[in-house]
Formats: C-alpha cells, sequence, structure tokens
C-alpha cells in the first residue's frame, strides 16, 4: 500500500472577504499524480501553497509523515543575485560527489543542453525568465523529494524542454508530484487523477486531462447544471480530442464508448470550406511570399536562402529551438524587420494584427471595455457571425463587471488578454500570435480555440504549448538552429525526431572537430556575451526608469504617449538583444 505523504483536512482560506476554500479535504500518497485546474484566481496556487506549508490555512489542519520531503515550484523564481547556479542547484555538494552522478548529468543536459562549468559558474542575476525556471526546475529533480508541487512548469520552456520534463516525471514512478498547468498536453503525459478547484470547492476525477474533459461532459449531461454555451464548449474539445492524434485516442484510460456516443453528433471543429470561401474574400490569393530570404537578427544569420509561401486560410504552428529564429521570422512577416537578401511580398489586401510577447502600454485610467471600444464596438469574425466588444471580453474571460476594471489595475495576464481582445476587434485577416498562451487558465484556452475556430484568415503562431499548436493549427514547420525552415507533415512529433537525430549528429561530429577549434573564438563569444548582458542590464534600468515615471505620468496622457512609443521602442531592442545573447549561449555551449 502507496504511504501516504500529506493531508489536509477541512481547511479554509480566504483572501479579504472572497472565500478561495472551504472546508477542503483530500490527500496525497506517495507516486500520485495530480493535475490542478480551474480558472485563474480560483485558488489553485494557494491550494498548493497550503499542501507546502508556505501558507497557513484560516480553518482546518495540514498533517505531513514524518519523514515526508516536498519541494515547491512557485510562479516566481528567485535566489540572492551573486549566487552562481551550482550553489542554488547543488548547495554545499562537493564537486566530486556530484561530478559522476547520471541522474544530474541527464537533468542538466535535459534542462540546460550541456553539463559544464560554464553553466556552473553563471550567476542567478544574468539569467534569462527562462533560465531561472530551468534552475528552480532542476534544483527539485536533483534534491531527494518525496512530493514536488509544480506551479506553471512549463512556462518559458520550448516544445522539446516540456517534452524531456513530461519523460523524466514519468520515469520517476517513486515520485509524487502535483502540477498547475495550462499545458494540456504536460497534464495528460504526467498526471493520472485531477483536481478541479470551483467555487471553494475541490471536485476529484479519474486520469489525466482528456479523462477529465470526457467525465466532466457525462455530469454536466447527467445533472444538467451547466449552460448550454460550455456544454457546447467541452463536447466539440472531446471531439477534437476523440478524432486527433493516435496517440491520444489510444489512450487506455479513455473510455472510448462513451466518448463516441457523446459526440456522435458533433461536427468537426472547423468547417476548410467554409473557411477559405471566407479567406479568400478578403485576402485574394496572395498572402506572404518569401523569395531566397535571409533572415538575421543584427550580425547573426538565422534563417537562409527561404522560399515560403503562405496562402489564404493556412492556419500554421512554428516550432524550434530557442534562439534559432521564430520570433525574427513572424516579425519579419509582420514587416517590422526587413530580409536582410531575397524579398519578401506581402498581399496588397492583408491586413496584420501581431501578438507580441511584449504588453501594449495603454492608458491605465481607461476602463477595460473602453480600451476595446476604443478600436471597435463590433467584430465580424466570420461564417457571419458577429459579437460586440462585450460580448468578446467575456468570451476571453472578462465577465460583466470585470468589464470595469480600470487597465491600470490588471495583472500580467489580464492585460495579454486585453492585447489580444484588442487585437481581434480590429478585424484583422492575418493573425500572427507569438506565445499567446501565457497568463491563459484552461477555460479561457478553450474559449480561444473556439473562437479561433471561426476565424477564417490566416493563422500563425509560435507557442511552446503543444495541446494549443495541435487543437488550431493544421500545418507546422520547425527551425532546428541549421539556418532552414523545415516542413513537419507529421507536426510536432516529427520534430522531436529531427531534432534527437540532430543533436546526436552534432555529438558525433563535434567530438571529431573538438581538437580544430579556435580558442580565439570561444574568446570573442565571451567577449560578445559580456556586451549584450551589458545591453541587457542598461536596457531594463531603462525599461524600469520608464515604467516607473508612467505611473507618476498617470495623469499626463501626452507624456503618457511618448512613454509608451519609448517603451515599445526599448522592448523591441530587448527582444533583438535577448535574442542574440540566446545565439551566443548556444554556440558556446555547443
Amino acid at each position: 500500500m502507496a504511504r501516504n505523504v500529506v493531508n489536509i483536512e477541512e481547511v479554509s482560506k480566504a483572501f479579504d472577504i472572497r472565500p478561495l476554500l472551504e472546508k477542503v479535504s483530500l490527500g496525497v500518497s506517495e507516486g500520485d499524480r495530480i493535475g490542478i485546474v480551474g480558472r485563474n484566481g480560483a485558488g489553485k496556487s494557494t491550494l498548493m501553497k497550503i499542501i507546502a506549508g508556505v501558507e497557513d490555512p484560516d480553518e482546518g489542519r495540514v498533517t505531513k509523515s514524518n519523514s515526508a520531503r516536498i519541494g515547491i515550484l512557485s510562479q516566481i523564481d528567485s535566489a540572492a543575485p551573486q549566487s552562481t547556479v551550482g550553489d542554488v542547484v547543488l548547495g554545499n555538494r562537493e564537486k566530486h560527489d556530484w561530478a559522476s552522478d547520471p541522474r544530474i548529468r541527464e537533468i542538466f543536459t535535459g534542462l540546460f543542453g550541456s553539463f559544464d562549468d560554464h553553466i556552473f559558474e553563471r550567476t542567478f542575476a544574468s539569467l534569462s525568465g527562462g533560465e531561472k525556471r530551468r534552475v528552480g526546475l532542476a534544483k527539485l529533480l536533483i534534491d531527494d523529494l518525496d512530493l514536488i508541487l509544480l506551479d506553471e512548469p512549463t512556462n518559458h520552456l520550448d516544445v522539446e524542454g516540456v517534452a524531456w520534463l513530461a519523460a523524466h516525471l514519468k520515469n520517476r514512478r517513486d515520485l509524487a508530484v502535483l502540477v498547475v498547468t495550462h499545458d494540456r498536453w504536460f497534464l495528460d503525459e504526467v498526471t493520472d487523477r485531477t483536481w478541479e478547484v470551483v467555487l471553494g470547492k475541490v471536485e476529484e476525477y479519474d486520469g489525466g486531462y482528456s479523462a477529465f474533459v470526457l467525465a466532466k461532459a457525462e455530469r454536466a449531461r447527467q445533472a444538467n447544471a451547466m449552460d448550454a454555451r460550455r456544454n457546447n464548449l467541452i463536447r466539440k474539445e472531446l471531439a477534437w480530442l476523440r478524432r486527433g492524434a493516435p496517440a491520444r485516442t489510444t489512450k487506455p484510460k479513455f473510455r472510448v464508448d462513451a466518448a463516441n456516443e457523446l459526440i456522435s453528433t458533433e461536427p468537426a471543429p472547423r468547417d476548410s470550406t467554409e473557411l477559405l470561401k471566407f479567406a479568400l474574400n478578403r485576402l485574394g490569393n496572395t498572402v506572404f511570399e518569401l523569395h531566397h530570404a535571409l533572415i538575421k537578427a543584427g550580425d547573426k544569420e538565422l534563417i537562409d536562402n527561404l522560399t515560403w509561401n503562405i496562402g489564404p486560410g493556412d492556419r500554421i504552428g512554428i516550432v524550434g529551438i530557442n534562439g534559432a529564429g521564430k520570433t525574427t521570422l513572424m516579425r519579419t512577416l509582420a514587416g517590422q524587420l526587413q530580409p536582410a537578401a531575397g524579398k519578401l511580398v506581402t498581399g496588397i489586401t492583408v491586413k496584420i494584427a501581431f501578438l507580441t510577447q511584449h504588453l501594449d502600454e495603454l492608458d491605465p485610467t481607461w476602463r477595460l471595455l473602453e480600451a476595446v471600444e476604443k478600436v471597435a464596438t463590433h467584430v465580424e469574425i466570420g461564417k457571419g457571425k458577429t459579437l460586440s466588444a462585450s460580448q468578446l471580453c467575456e468570451r476571453l474571460g472578462f465577465d460583466r463587471d470585470a468589464q470595469w476594471t480600470p487597465v491600470g489595475n490588471l495583472s500580467g495576464g489580464e492585460r495579454r488578454r486585453l492585447q489580444l481582445t484588442r487585437l481581434l476587434m480590429d478585424s484583422p485577416n492575418v493573425l500572427l500570435l507569438d506565445e499567446p498562451t501565457n497568463d491563459f487558465d484552461i477555460e479561457t484556452l478553450t474559449e480561444l480555440e473556439d473562437l479561433l475556430d471561426s476565424y477564417g484568415g490566416v493563422l500563425i503562431v509560435i507557442s511552446h504549448d503543444r495541446y494549443f499548436l495541435e487543437r488550431v493549427c493544421d500545418r507546422f514547420w520547425g527551425l532546428l538552429g541549421d539556418k532552414a525552415l523545415r516542413d513537419l507533415p507529421r507536426g510536432v512529433d516529427q520534430y522531436l525526431e529531427q531534432r534527437a537525430a540532430s543533436i546526436s549528429a552534432s555529438a558525433s561530429s563535434g567530438s571529431k572537430s573538438s581538437s580544430t577549434s579556435s580558442a580565439a573564438e570561444q574568446r570573442q563569444l565571451k567577449k560578445d556575451l559580456t556586451r549584450v548582458e551589458r545591453q541587457v542590464a542598461k536596457g531594463k534600468e531603462r525599461l524600469a526608469e520608464l515604467l516607473k515615471e508612467q505611473e507618476a505620468e498617470s495623469f499626463n496622457p501626452e507624456r503618457l504617449i511618448e512613454i509608451a512609443a519609448e517603451v515599445e521602442k526599448v522592448q523591441t531592442e530587448l527582444a533583438m538583444r535577448e535574442e542574440e545573447w540566446l545565439e551566443i549561449t548556444l554556440a558556446l555551449e555547443s
């Protein structure tokens, strides 16, 4: 019988007057794999912190077995700025104790791509957000723990990193895992039980995300307790799950007969003929054509001799390693950058909306609905359907009360949803989305996917969220860091296979050519790294100054507009420098 690790009994927790958890009783045993789902603000992170002992409940109690060792990965990664990666991850362990440990070597290679002194000597302050997340994960996975609690562990990880983490956790059957994430592919791969935090309670389900969708749909049908809109969304997603990738449909835990009965009358998510007709009417035959294009970031060549045609109705997912040029390619299509050689032809009827990883700065005194209605009051979404600004806000998670919230009071995730809402209200016929799923809860992601099903224009997406990519895109292209853009008819699975083959080939050729590598090149790369890190630090300092000034000038509209323009300029420059930094780091580690 599995040993019990931690129990919570009759636990309640409230912030201000709003109860998050009411009389909740749960237990975690050795080897459990549990995913926690629920809307943003429902109390998922709070539940994890109470289980970990980071926060105390208002009522009830938490009991741990005497020998239980618990670790938590929070959404904010922190450590002393001057601590090295080695200090944070390995503590006071002697080098001879860990340098030859195969498990530690596997974890560092899986998360950082290599296992050398350069990684261990870097200071925490010099790391990017994604690297800090990887350091936190490495510490948890290396420590000898019984239970790890992961709050959004896939944030800042690429598709390959997410796949490695899932495989690693699946092989650690002695380790109990509790995870909060919006990455539904990761939930399906790692978990075999699901907790849904809703209205202060925790509903328990057997199985991962796919089984949760089915069970929730069955409960909804039997009890008739959910409104028609949510029922339709759940059935629609379930239909996609059953008709999707073979690996997903063959899982034994997925109750095939019940699923087939439930979706027997459910249409396909998208009518391709109808969408293409809509796209042709608005776009014409030409969208983007790249002819022998050279794509560069600064002096670094990313993609060479690229000939690529994107036509009306295309729904494309782009995957690739960090620093390979995904965002730079997207910015080139958007017209923010020009090819260094060759040419880009853009259709004359193309109207682009580009959701970047940076947040637009808006007047903080505006109400949320006001910020959307300043773009448009109604939007056409295809198939003859229109939505008002208020209806679109509701579809993306802003209820009627939230629509009157001042922009200045919104969280980072809410600002990102507002940014997306404003883009959609402008009726674009080409939608470019760079990591659109960051900070979205699963319910909002489901609404966004349903909305994109009706979108008849061209859709191009960069995302580490494999489920979202497979859900909304029909074709996939990959960047493996060899200056080529590859067609991936079999999607993300094919990309991961090609990456594994590429790494294997690099390792074998690297052992032969390492003796001929130039020490001068290494010195130059290190100089370049120091230069870029200095530029990034200055850029971040300037951005902090601007944001502070923005807050001070909140009632000066003219100055706010000037500051917003400068903020955008600094953020663009920072993005370029960070991409250059990634390229140099990859070159140093290769």
